[in-house]
């Protein structure tokens, strides 16, 4: 067998497809691999380059490509898609992540580390305790209505429901009151749930020396920082921060023909969850324009004066990801060099 110069691993659940291409591009293996029997053919080939999908479980194999001493290309699936050939398979998708790793051109991922996505395990869960402590105040809200009383929508209200009842609400049944009661202790669950994991994060940020430059940013609190460490694997990847900033999709799309340049609004091709914590910074920023004036001089007011609020909120949003680029990079803090 000739030797194996890129290896594409098609990632599944209990399954891996594996092409071999060898110096040049020819397909030289092909195996239908168990987890078990991929991690002992990995621990016993020959050291080479390992190309995968940046999907789930790919930053544990390749961290384990590693251990046994092999190169690792992590690829955006995007950039595989063009070039599988004709019907779908797992086989076919192999191959074509083996020849997507050998343009030279071709875009990739770093390998997350394990704390990285610990803090990325604390982020989804937050998140999915925030979504289901929304949809039961929706639930309790709509049993409300069904009996003729219209909730207000607000956590204070939402803390004080019974007392709420007894002063604006009409008689309620029994068993209606016991199932209020259960929905409304979940809700103040999810809310300690949620509290809990702040603690981690907050926890994590202090401990970390590259957060505390990142909270130096104005708009840049715990989640935010926590969720640049996790997600930026290696700030190196950026040529600058306008490259952040695209991948982060705060940028504008483009659509130039002819010579005709047109730009759109943001593309939020990226990241979407570091795009949401950025734009929520901004505007806290510019909810203040007097610190904000302070901080990044008079192009905030003039801005203001020409565009909508929340043009000017993803403008600020943008600098602050070129900020957050620029102090990873130098691992500096970010000071205030506004002219007076």
């Amino acid at each position: 067998m000739s030797t194996i110069n890129i290896l594409g691993i098609d990632i599944g659940k209990s399954t891996f497809h594996l092409v071999g291409h060898d110096l040049s591009g020819r397909e030289v293996y092909r195996k239908k691999l168990s987890r078990s029997k991929l991690i002992q053919y990995l621990s016993n080939s020959e050291l080479t380059t390992i190309a995968m999908e940046a999907c789930g479980g790919s930053h544990w194999l390749a961290r384990k490509c590693q251990e046994f001493g092999h190169k690792v290309l992590l690829i955006p699936p995007q950039y595989v898609k063009p070039y599988v050939k004709t019907n779908k398979n797992d086989f076919i998708d192999a191959d074509a992540i083996a020849e997507a790793a050998t343009r030279p051109t071709m875009r990739f991922v770093s390998v997350k580390t394990e704390s990285s996505q610990v803090i990325s395990v604390i982020q989804r869960v937050r998140s999915s305790y925030l979504k289901d402590r929304t949809a039961c105040m929706s639930r309790i809200g709509s049993i409300l209505l069904e009996f003729g009383m219209a909730f207000p929508k607000s956590h204070a209200k939402m803390k004080t429901l019974f007392q709420w009842l007894a002063e604006h609400g009409e008689p309620i049944p029994p068993m209606l009151l016991l199932e209020l009661r259960d929905h409304h202790d979940f809700y103040l669950k999810l809310n300690q749930l949620i509290l809990t994991q702040d603690k981690k994060l907050k926890e994590i940020v202090s401990n970390d020396e590259r957060a505390q430059l990142l909270k130096t940013i104005p708009g840049v609190g715990d989640l935010t920082a926590s969720r640049c460490l996790s997600d930026i694997s290696n700030v190196a990847d950026f040529k600058n921060g306008r490259h952040l900033a695209a991948w982060i999709g705060l940028v504008p799309r483009q659509f130039t023909t002819g010579g005709k340049p047109t730009l759109l609004g943001i593309s939020k091709r990226g990241n979407k969850g570091l795009r949401e914590l950025f734009v929520h910074g901004a505007r806290a920023v510019l909810v203040r324009p007097e610190k904000a004036v302070a901080v990044f001089g008079n192009w905030i007011l003039e801005l203001l004066s020409r565009k909508p609020f929340n043009v000017v909120v993803v403008a600020l949003a943008n600098k602050l990801a070129r900020i957050a680029w620029s102090v990873l990079s130098t691992k500096q803090a970010f000071e205030v060099r506004v002219q007076a």
